[in-house]
């Protein structure tokens, strides 16, 4: 099987730093692309470690000249990237009435400017290749969540941006799926308990009472989604949004 060069954008911890080492564990070289060069470069260590391929890269997703340096330089040094993984992401939480420009805009930026800057950029290389996986990190938040007018209306947009690329790539070989997470325990959920000021125990507990499967998700279960979707196997398979949260959404 020829190996494929994944991207995982804000890669650094939590889902993305997970999603890096499940794909290098599935067998393809990894590029682990953050904000925080450092950090990165720590989880391609880890990677390197186990016995795969990893490079750790600093760059700002919203950044357009950042973003052509990076996917340049994954190109030049571990070949042509076929697999991008759109994760990264930041939270600006609240109200409406309180919620500044600036909080907008940062979180808009991050996610959907992002997603569209490492996506044009990746797909220069996918359909040269005529081969390629995109795959979107969308939240149950796009369904609506109080507090999170700016999340939420940037983790809807990530599904219409996914299915339009779907549309647009499929003819070259490429698909174009997004996943969608429900409450999982990482840095960025504990920050919300911490904001709301409860503990993040006791977070989890009353979330994961509300949750069918009666518990919280966990970082692997959203890379074995994104494991899939970035597989041989899922060819046929594109414009979908799974969500991975423990029981139905709509």
């Amino acid at each position: 099987m020829t190996q494929r060069i994944a991207v995982v954008t804000g890669a650094a911890r939590g889902i993305g730093a997970e999603v890096a080492a499940r794909l290098a564990a599935d067998g393809n070289a990894v590029a682990v692309v953050d904000l925080d060069e450092a950090a990165s470069k720590e989880v391609a260590d880890r990677i390197n470690g186990s016995g795969g391929w990893a490079i750790g890269i600093g760059a700002d997703v919203s950044d357009e000249e950042q973003v052509t340096a990076a996917v340049t330089r994954v190109a030049e040094e571990l070949g042509a990237p076929t697999i991008l993984v759109n994760n990264a992401g930041i939270i600006r939480d609240n109200l409406l009435f309180k919620m500044t420009v600036a909080d907008w805009d940062a979180v808009m930026g991050v996610h959907l400017r992002g997603a569209f800057l490492m996506s044009r950029e990746v797909q220069k290389y996918q359909t040269k290749e005529g081969w390629g996986r995109i795959v979107n990190l969308s939240s149950t938040s796009a369904l609506g969540n109080r507090g999170q007018a700016n999340y939420a209306a940037a983790k809807a947009g990530m599904q219409g941006f996914t299915k339009t690329l779907a549309l647009e790539l499929g003819r070259f070989g490429v698909t174009a799926n997004a996943v969608a997470p429900g409450f999982i325990a990482t840095e960025m959920t504990a920050a919300t308990a911490e904001r709301i000021g409860v503990s993040f125990e006791d977070f989890k507990e009353a979330s994961a009472a509300e949750i069918p499967v009666r518990r919280v998700g966990v970082p692997a279960d959203i890379a074995n989604a994104v494991s899939f979707f970035a597989g041989e196997g899922a060819g046929f398979v594109s414009g979908q949004v799974l969500y991975v949260a423990g029981g139905p959404k709509a």
